[in-house]
């Protein structure tokens, strides 16, 4: 029945063309395992194209983009006729790996998987399409961004199911690491992606120091307060452990265990404890960051681990692990994966239901529940203020320690965005300084440039120190805390405004970067964040800044393009329009001022240079 409601949708597709019944049941039976395009039969006198000619002018495709179509089947869905996670992460990673080969020319294994959000469920007879690409190339490994959506062919709906990101290492012979070509982003949609995949790269760099600083700073007597609840569930209930022997069919095409499969396998274990908890059938909602940490080879055993950290109260978290040993069992097993997962128990209306609460097994089991609570916490900071689109991120963001790498991530890409933006129009032009607009729907955004002759490491570390920027700005700044060494929170205190009765102060996060490879610019970005020790004052107007800062790209040794950008806020909207129409000179002022300040400190430096 699959295969006729099929094969009568692609009949009113092709409608006028004249496909014979052998092309579509082939069609059909490919449909099934992934399908591709079939040939479409040409008119008379129609000319063949040449190879890689296009029909019409459209937006040039990028070479790495792969496209993957797979009818849902029973043989992929669970009891309730839904598409498996497991099944699904089977497709995605065989996506990804093809997408990011593509970029390389040589094979390539799966590194890490980051966190996934499941957004729906996918039911029998619907289609899975997955879209890959690489966003950027770093020296041997990339980042592969997925895209996944399913399709109703009888109504023709479409809706997104989840967005991942994957990184994979490109391999040469035995093993060898390769080094990548750099990738060249052409649309302003890849130029965002591959902008901002430095900032996801680091993110994941310090992921465990975070929650291993939140561990230190969080009070232990909190995090088990549901211990001692009436009719809790031992965690040691919930413990899994299964074997699974690695065959030809789960080997990718260079002899190693596909990676989708070991997910699969830790899904399927993961979800078999998660049942143990609540005796029913619990849904998949959220995967916290695949880490591969090294392969297993056709023949091995793989040792598949799966136990409930924590139980909170419409979720919890299964921790699962992957270990691989040979024939031998004197060998010690190697640990090649592990992840966190999140489910819940959906009633029936569709809503999550109450769970057991859990006992945890005194030592390590204390641990894992103390760390599933940190990692909750770490998992709605991130999706609250890095997953979020731009307008709905507040503009002061409350700052605590817990949440700095993340907003320090949505400072810097934001900033990142807005330069990748490619409508930026010319407005005023005033000897050397420049000044271009940005009309967006909720945001008027400017940008002021000028070429100044000065090494542009050394602009960026003058620009980024705020307490400088008094001796060229009527801006003063306080340092409130030095975070790290690329985060920086200030107090900044401006001149009052035109119409204004009082100055304006800020509490501002400054997050500083250098250049990822050649070609990025030296970023410092500004965005507001609230802290209890900094409360609105009388004497003050509260400002905020959702997005501004500088970038400093290297025009030559000496030559740099200083560029500060900023998305006007109502309250400095009159300012700001005011400047674009020409009725004030004062942003452009400002920057003459700032190019004289950074003259004369390149001056200064040379001056002490030669002096020592």
């Amino acid at each position: 029945r699959a295969t006729l409601l099929l094969s009568r949708c692609l009949l009113k597709m092709v409608k006028g063309n004249i496909i014979v019944p052998e092309d579509i049941l082939s069609f059909c039976c490919n449909g099934l395992q992934g399908s591709t395009s079939p040939p479409r039969a040409r008119e008379p006198g129609e000319r063949e194209e040449a190879p890689g000619a296009m029909a019409s002018p459209s937006p040039a495709r990028n070479p790495t983009e792969v496209q993957m179509s797979q009818l849902v089947l029973p043989c992929h869905t669970n009891h309730r006729g839904e598409l498996s996670t497991g099944q699904l992460l089977k497709w995605i990673d065989t996506a990804a790996c093809l997408s990011a080969e593509r970029h390389a020319g040589c094979p390539c294994v799966t590194a890490s998987m980051d966190d996934i959000y499941f957004e729906h469920t996918i039911s029998v007879g619907q289609v899975v399409n997955i879209k890959a690409k690489v966003n950027r190339a770093f020296n041997s490994s990339m980042e592969v961004g997925i895209q996944v959506s399913y399709e109703d062919l009888c109504s023709g709906k479409h809706c997104s199911i989840c967005k991942a990101y994957a990184t994979f290492v490109a391999q040469g012979p035995l093993g060898s690491k390769v080094r990548l070509k750099p990738l060249t982003p052409q649309t302003e949609e890849e130029k965002i992606e591959y902008s901002i995949a430095a900032e996801r790269r680091r993110m994941r760099l310090v992921h465990k120091d975070t929650l291993k600083d939140l561990l230190t700073h969080s009070p232990q007597e909190t995090e088990l307060e549901t211990r001692d609840g009436s009719g809790a569930v031992p965690a040691e209930r919930t413990r899994v452990e299964s074997v699974e022997l690695v065959l030809p069919p789960h080997a990718n095409h260079q002899g190693n265990t596909f990676g989708g499969q070991i997910m699969a396998w830790m899904e399927n274990v993961a979800t078999i404890a998660a049942s143990r908890l609540c005796h029913a059938h619990p849904t998949l909602r959220a995967i916290e960051m695949f880490h591969f940490r090294g392969p297993s080879q056709v023949g091995d055993r793989l040792v598949l681990k799966a136990i409930v950290n924590n139980s909170f109260k419409n979720s919890m978290e299964v921790g699962v692990s992957a270990e691989a040993y040979g024939q031998e069992m004197s060998i010690s097993r190697r640990h090649i994966n592990s992840a966190f997962m999140t489910f819940v128990v959906l009633d029936q209306e569709g809503q999550p239901r109450t769970l057991p609460m859990l006992a945890p097994e005194p030592g390590d089991g204390e641990r894992r529940f103390r760390e599933a609570s940190a990692r909750k916490k770490i998992r709605l900071d991130r999706k609250y203020v890095v997953s979020c689109k731009q307008t709905e991120v507040p503009l002061s963001v409350p700052w605590d320690q817990s949440n700095k790498v993340y907003l320090s991530y949505n400072n810097v890409s934001a900033l990142k965005m807005l330069v990748a933006k490619a409508n930026w129009v010319l407005a005023r032009e005033k000897e050397k300084v420049r000044m271009y607009t940005l009309e967006e729907d909720k945001f008027l955004s400017f940008r002021i440039e000028i070429s100044v002759c000065i090494p542009a490491g050394r602009a960026f570390s003058l620009l980024s120190n705020l307490r400088r920027r008094h001796e060229w700005d009527s801006h003063s700044a306080e340092l409130v805390q030095k975070v790290d060494d690329d985060d920086m929170i200030y107090h900044v205190v401006s001149r009052k405004l035109r119409h204004e009765n009082k100055p304006q102060d800020f509490v501002i996060l400054a997050s500083r970067r250098k250049p990822c490879s050649k070609g990025d610019p030296y970023v410092v970005a500004f965005r507001s964040v609230t802290l209890p020790t900094h409360p609105t004052r009388a004497e003050f107007t509260r400002g905020e800044t959702l997005c501004s800062g500088f970038c400093i790209w290297p025009e030559s040794e000496e030559m740099s393009k200083v560029a500060y950008y900023n998305q006007a806020m109502p309250g400095y909207l009159n300012y700001v329009t005011t400047n674009v129409a020409g009725l004030s000179s004062d942003i452009c002022s400002t920057f003459e001022a700032c190019e004289k300040f950074l003259l004369k400190n390149k001056e200064d430096l040379i001056s002490r240079l030669q002096d020592f």
